[in-house]
């Protein structure tokens, strides 16, 4: 009976930790998946489906970035780590803020 029990706990362990990780669709999704999603709160959920039911699916990223107010490209990568995608692709880099290096060429001419 013990050993039923140990096991019914485990299982339920698993079961869990694999749902917390499971990806969500930001076009498939409804408010309790978004929720779900570390880092998207109740009015984060609320302004995605908003946006959506407004002006359709999000193409990708990007567009999901300019239509949702606050997500920047590195809180999208934060997204995407937490398990959020935009038809079925994850966030994959952050470009660099940094200005380019000028050749020497460029240093020369001035």
């Amino acid at each position: 009976m013990m050993l039923k029990k140990w096991l019914f706990s485990l299982v339920s362990l698993l079961a869990s930790v694999s749902f917390a990780f499971a990806d969500v669709d930001v076009n498939k999704a409804d408010q309790a998946a978004l929720d779900g999603v570390k880092g998207i709160g109740p009015a984060k959920s609320k302004a995605i489906l908003a946006e959506r039911a407004k002006g359709g699916e999000f193409k990708d990223w990007h567009d999901f970035e300019t239509r949702i107010k606050g997500i920047g490209e590195k809180n999208a990568v934060k997204l995407s780590d937490a398990g959020l995608r935009v038809n079925g692709q994850a966030k994959t880099s952050v470009r660099s803020d940094t200005p380019a290096v000028k050749s020497n060429k460029e240093k020369m001419s001035k």
